[in-house]
């Protein structure tokens, strides 16, 4: 039996490795449109900043590991223009037919371009970054304005202020990294302005011309890649994206979706959510290439748990905001709360915390977390709380650890659940 997966980054390459181990007999297809495989794509802003050395060093794994060490076929330059399910082939840009008995569709999404020029960039794939590269050395711009205010457009516009650049963002929203947040944007933006980045929000760009700067870097927000198979006959979600079971099976049997492409359930709200991220793609592909192997496992869901570095500062969230909880249904509680990340006498930096719960059910909903240090960690313990649908008074007794070199006797994290858990009395 033939397996055929399109795409060669996050979420196909974890489909094809967990089919294969999984069924040794599989014929095993990966068809990947670029010239490169396996790399870390949410490296490029570290590779732009001069963190990263060279794309090279982004590469996970090559084409001849996968075909060595484990047995699957790798096809780069192979783009798929359709799809007939009922022949059960895909065709290629080249007008090679391939044929499938099972599909995996891992085929990511694209950056939204308002707008094209020659100083204008985005930043999605290595391709982009190298023509950046090659743009900030030889044209040696002084200026760059960055339009958007998600995860990417706040990573690249600390790499290129980090650059020497004068640097301007952007955004058409009222707040940032689509949290529908004010204190989370206020915050955000206090590090910006340190940085001496200005910021624009609620400005929606017409042109390039019209922002005056030497370099624009557009990171307007992504579109699923799922039209070629709605085309062939798969329903799309209410995101836009593929809609999938729990198998992460598509209205097509036996043609599974993961990635950037297709939709996953919500833990929190229950629904069907869109939220492409590259932790999301690995598991959603893992899931995907053990069911296309013929298992019957379920894809649990996501929290959208992320966390981005701007100018230093590590903004974390997961779940809902207030503005969303209540969009959903919820009637929703917050706090906010600062305490230092370690004792005083260790010289510990400050923390701040945002919590979220339902008032009813006292049901955790999400979370902000916003510092220098210890973030990454206190945002996976209200991850793993959201998953196990604690309350706030359970977060609260939580028995974290504690030393002073790495944290107070009251972790900042049980200090806003308890102040929470007070509110919601």
């Amino acid at each position: 039996m033939r397996l055929v997966v399109v795409g060669g980054v996050a979420a196909g390459l974890s489909a094809a490795s967990r089919a294969r181990r999984l069924d040794p007999s599989l014929e095993i297809v990966v068809l990947e449109k670029g010239a490169r495989i396996s790399y870390g794509a949410c490296g490029l802003p570290y590779l732009i900043e001069g963190q990263v050395r060279s794309i090279d060093e982004l590469t996970v794994y090559t084409p001849a590991f996968f075909e060595k060490d484990r047995d699957i076929r790798i096809r780069t330059g192979c783009e798929v223009t359709a799809v007939q399910h009922g022949r059960r082939e895909v065709l290629l840009r080249s007008g090679e037919r391939v044929r499938y008995d099972r599909l995996v569709w891992a085929a990511g999404a694209r950056p939204v371009l308002p707008f094209t020029g020659a100083n204008v960039f985005c930043l999605h794939t290595d391709w982009d970054a190298q023509r950046l590269l090659d743009f900030l050395r030889d044209r040696q711009p002084r200026t760059a304005a960055v339009v958007g205010g998600g995860y990417i457009g706040l990573e690249m516009a600390t790499a290129l202020r980090a650059r020497g650049l004068a640097v301007s963002v952007h955004h058409d929203a009222t707040t940032l990294l689509n949290r529908e947040d004010d204190w989370l944007t206020k915050r955000v933006a206090g590090r910006l302005a340190r940085c001496r980045i200005e910021l624009h929000l609620n400005t929606r760009v017409a042109s390039a011309d019209s922002l005056g700067a030497d370099l624009v870097l557009v990171a307007a927000g992504l579109k699923a890649n799922a039209e070629l198979l709605a085309d062939a006959g798969a329903d799309l979600g209410r995101t836009g994206a593929l809609r999938v079971d729990e198998r992460l099976e598509t209205t097509l049997g036996g043609v599974f979706a993961a990635g950037d492409c297709a939709e996953a359930l919500h833990i929190v709200t229950g629904r069907p959510a869109w939220i492409p991220l590259g932790t999301t793609a690995n598991k959603m592909g893992r899931i995907a290439g053990a069911n296309a192997a013929g298992a019957r496992e379920r894809f649990e869901g996501i929290a959208g748990t992320s966390i981005v570095r701007i100018g230093g500062l590590a903004v974390a969230a997961t779940g809902l905001s207030s503005q969303q909880a209540r969009r959903e249904g919820f009637s929703p509680v917050e706090v906010v709360v600062e305490a230092r990340e370690r004792p005083k006498y260790f010289h510990g930096c400050k923390v701040a915390i945002q919590l979220v719960a339902d008032r009813s059910s006292r049901r955790l909903l999400g979370a902000a977390i916003l510092g220098d240090e210890g973030v990454a960690g206190r945002i996976n313990v209200v991850a793993t709380a959201l998953a196990a649908r604690m309350r706030a008074d359970s977060l609260a007794s939580l028995d974290l650890s504690y030393a002073p070199p790495y944290g107070p006797a009251t972790d900042p994290l049980l200090t806003a659940a308890q102040q929470l858990a007070r509110v919601l009395d």
